[in-house]
């Protein structure tokens, strides 16, 4: 197959830090140099002026308006990423003698479960690995703890393929990791105590972890918590107790202003709808690919499939490159290929995906 020429666009179809849209990163080229008029770059911005104050302001107010966050819920901007809340949650939200409810749903809802045990007692109230999580246990499975401190759930696993399509109402907080599928849809935040959120996948680039959490969860941090990882110290603070990551805040104002722009929350629901369905209806027609995902679960970010001739892997991953489209291997716990959709991803680049994969079963099918 003929190399990509140097004018041809290129897709990343990387998990993450993933894609940001072009606008976004013409602006970031733009005002590097000299960011706010000020002289100075944004890398060299102190967080303490009044400059960077007004943009953690308006961040705050961007997210609110476009998720309708209530206004008995505090907005976080913290470093460590969505790994560091797996232990963190536990610290922050559990009372002593207090367990704490989790959905098994695949890899990372496991690494959760693992890092929480580290600090509290834990009960998997349901699991999806009798089917090697190719599917999401069944909402009327779970067996939550009316007594539990929290439930947590990860509501689409990037590795697996998998995406809950809805939230329930439960009497207990209700805790989420959201890092993969944020701002690609609306959530009804008032059913949460807690989501969280890394920024690389649709807000970003890595090093920002974003939190909602409701008042009533912000706690004085336990002796052994140092006071930067603790919500409450840090609401207090308003997300400035230490240095937040400054640039991955402006690069996260800018995504939240292009995500308006767009036509907010709808607009990229409809969009991921489009982009998905069409990558999917591109395998189910197909005698090459293979989704093993219950249609009812599948993720609308993270397409996760295979090859019936896994032989092929290797050219499909190699040939897919030649010609733009990039990172499309699966996660290395799962293998296989993954395709991820995230709000700056065009329905080009879904285009150019669903006509190479068809050239490719052509050939080699």
């Amino acid at each position: 197959m003929a190399c990509i020429s140097s004018e041809t666009e290129r897709y990343s179809f990387a998990a993450g830090p993933a894609m940001l849209p072009s606008a976004v990163l013409a602006q970031i080229r733009d005002e590097l140099p000299d960011w706010n008029r000020s002289g100075f770059s944004m890398l060299e911005q102190p967080f303490t002026t009044s400059a960077f104050k007004q943009l953690m302001a308006e961040t705050e107010q961007d997210l609110r308006t476009l998720l309708s966050i209530p206004q008995n819920y505090r907005v976080l901007f913290v470093q460590g990423g969505a790994s560091a809340q797996f232990g963190l949650v536990p610290l922050n939200l559990l009372r002593p003698g207090q367990s704490a409810d989790y959905l098994e749903s695949g890899h990372w809802a496991r690494k959760a479960i693992v890092e929480a045990r580290r600090h509290a007692p834990v009960s998997v109230m349901a699991s999806g690995s009798t089917q090697n999580f190719t599917a999401l246990p069944a909402a009327q499975d779970w067996q939550c703890d009316p007594n539990a401190g929290y439930c947590h759930i990860t509501s689409n696993e990037t590795g697996n393929g998998l995406q809950l399509p809805h939230f329930p109402e439960l009497s207990v907080p209700l805790v989420a990791d959201m890092t993969s599928d944020f701002l690609t849809r609306s959530v009804p935040v008032e059913r949460f105590g807690l989501i969280y959120a890394s920024a690389q996948k649709n807000l970003g680039v890595a090093g920002l972890c974003l939190l909602i959490v409701r008042d009533d969860l912000l706690q004085p941090p336990q002796p052994s918590l140092p006071s930067a990882l603790s919500y409450a110290v840090q609401a207090e603070q308003q997300s400035r107790f230490n240095t937040p990551p400054t640039f991955a805040l402006y690069v996260a104002n800018l995504m939240l202003r292009w995500i308006k722009y767009q036509g907010g929350l709808a607009a990229m629901a409809a969009a991921t709808e489009r982009k998905s369905r069409r990558l999917y209806a591109c395998i189910d027609h197909s005698g090459l690919y293979h989704c093993r995902q219950p249609a009812v679960d599948r993720s609308k970010v993270n397409v996760c499939f295979e090859l019936r001739e896994p032989r092929l892997l290797s050219a499909f991953l190699s040939e897919a490159e030649h010609v733009g489209l990039h990172h499309l291997a699966g996660h290395a716990a799962v293998g296989g290929i993954r395709a991820s959709l995230y709000n700056a991803m065009p329905l080009a680049g879904v285009d150019r995906l669903v006509e190479f994969m068809t050239r490719f079963e052509r050939i080699h099918g």
